[in-house]
């Protein structure tokens, strides 16, 4: 009815590549590990600093109330630091997914787009519409 979702390619229109050989290719596994192996230190990183301030905060309420200068305690210096470290590591994964990342997903798009990876179509599909 309009809605056909069985992966046969219509005429006229590009075949779908198949995902699965993608995903098991050698270049998409370079990618995953370059991804994984930046964000996962550095998210881990982050979170054990987020936990440390709410601890601190939390239970160390005379060093988080030192005064470093006039009105500006420890705590509140620490918590703008929060801030600054996420715009840090928001601008280091940019630099390093231009630097890095993106032009291996480039690679892999071209290949994609090139029809490297396209499926094998299913034996017995039909390439024509409206033979109902």
């Amino acid at each position: 009815m309009g809605n056909d979702a069985s992966g046969g390619a219509a005429e006229g229109t590009a075949p779908q590549p198949d995902f699965r050989l993608v995903q098991a290719s050698d270049e998409f596994q370079t990618l995953r590990k370059s991804h994984r192996s930046f964000v996962f230190p550095l998210a881990g990183a982050f979170l054990l600093w987020y936990f440390l301030y709410v601890l601190l905060a939390d239970y160390a309420h005379g060093l988080m109330s030192i005064r470093v200068a006039g009105n500006i305690t420890l705590g509140l210096v620490l918590g703008l630091l929060q801030f600054v470290s996420t715009f840090g590591i928001t601008a280091w994964y940019v630099h390093h997914a231009n630097k890095k990342l993106d032009p291996q997903a480039e690679a892999i798009r071209t290949e994609i787009e090139g029809h490297d990876f396209d499926a094998a179509p299913a034996v017995g599909a039909s390439t024509e519409e409206g033979t109902r």
